[in-house]
């Protein structure tokens, strides 16, 4: 079973609350911006952007670190705010760890949603002790929405995905329990051995994923993690997508080069899972859970208050895709 301190949950959302659009990394024009706020006001909510977010600083962010930092802050602070899109990732979140106060994530607990470089925020607030969704940010949003952003949408509202994934020749199986922790592994494991670690003493199923990166680069990563996590805490690990990939015979391929790390472990591995920078279907970090692996499939199951509404997911690319981060 599951063991270690309750994380919370925040608020889900009703018909008519405020949703923030920040930018905590790279600059969006401020037509994309509006146009996933036009998705939001859609959902029945009301979407509010961010005051800094059109100040594109050295060609690349969405303002100075100060400037991104203070519209989360604002997010956060704002009462009549309930959840908070980001607009994309790139890099830069990092910058605003020193600038945010990490008990702000408990004393203000809201959905914060996002992927990519966002992995080291929704790290940091897992670390806090509140639940987030490694999800389809405001970029994604424009023109619409497919199943993974519908789901997202259903996840703020209360309802939860249960998740089951065709199997895979690199699967193992086995069950598992803990709290759900992961996303970008570059992003991930740049905050091993930093002041911003997981809350000690829980279960953990971890997931990662990866974009545009060398296989030897993937390789010490994880060993990374391997070697600074306490990994007896992993009870089960879920393989998202590894989209352009250079690819190097050395290795193999990456779930070949990544399996052979666990052999050691006897614990449950999903690889294939529909979550990357290709397939963005939303998982709620921090969230106690439970994985089962079996020889034709994965299910995942989130062990929270909410309704559950099961999804059975195929894992081809071509169904999957979506623009790059």
């Amino acid at each position: 079973m599951f063991k270690g301190k309750k994380i919370v949950r925040p608020p889900y959302l009703e018909k008519g609350d405020k949703v923030a659009l920040v930018s905590p990394a790279y600059w969006v024009p401020q037509e994309v911006l509006g146009q996933a706020a036009e998705t939001i006001r859609s959902w029945g909510l009301q979407p509010v952007i961010g005051p800094h977010t059109n100040n594109l600083n050295v060609n690349a962010y969405a303002g100075t670190a100060e400037e991104r930092a203070a519209d989360l802050l604002w997010a956060l602070e704002d009462s009549s705010i309930k959840a908070v899109f980001c607009s994309r990732g790139g890099y830069g979140s990092i910058h605003l760890l020193n600038r945010i106060p990490q008990e702000c994530y408990l004393q203000h607990p809201k959905w914060i949603i996002g992927h990519g470089d966002i992995t080291t925020l929704l790290r940091v607030i897992v670390g806090a002790e509140v639940m987030c969704i490694h999800g389809p940010m405001a970029f994604q949003m424009v023109g619409g929405q497919d199943q993974a952003i519908a789901i997202t949408r259903e996840i703020l509202y209360g309802t939860l995905p249960q998740y089951e994934v065709e199997g895979n020749p690199y699967n193992r199986c086995g069950h598992a329990e803990g709290i759900l922790v992961g996303g970008n592994l570059t992003s991930y494991s740049a905050l091993s051995g930093t002041p911003f670690q997981l809350t000690p003493r829980q279960d953990i199923i971890l997931f990662i994923e990866e974009v545009e990166e060398p296989l030897h680069n993937i390789d010490r990563l994880f060993y990374r993690l391997r070697l600074q996590l306490d990994f007896e805490r992993v009870k089960g690990i879920i393989f998202g997508s590894f989209n352009s990939i250079r690819f190097d015979l050395q290795f193999g391929s990456v779930e070949q080069m990544l399996t052979a790390h666990l052999s050691g472990y006897d614990i449950p591995v999903c690889c294939g899972f529909p979550v990357g920078s290709n397939s963005l279907f939303p998982l709620i970090e921090g969230a106690p859970c439970s994985l089962d692996v079996v020889n034709d499939k994965s299910i995942l199951t989130f062990n929270i208050d909410g309704e559950r509404k099961p999804y059975q997911i195929v894992t081809n690319p071509q169904l999957l895709k979506t623009d790059d981060e």
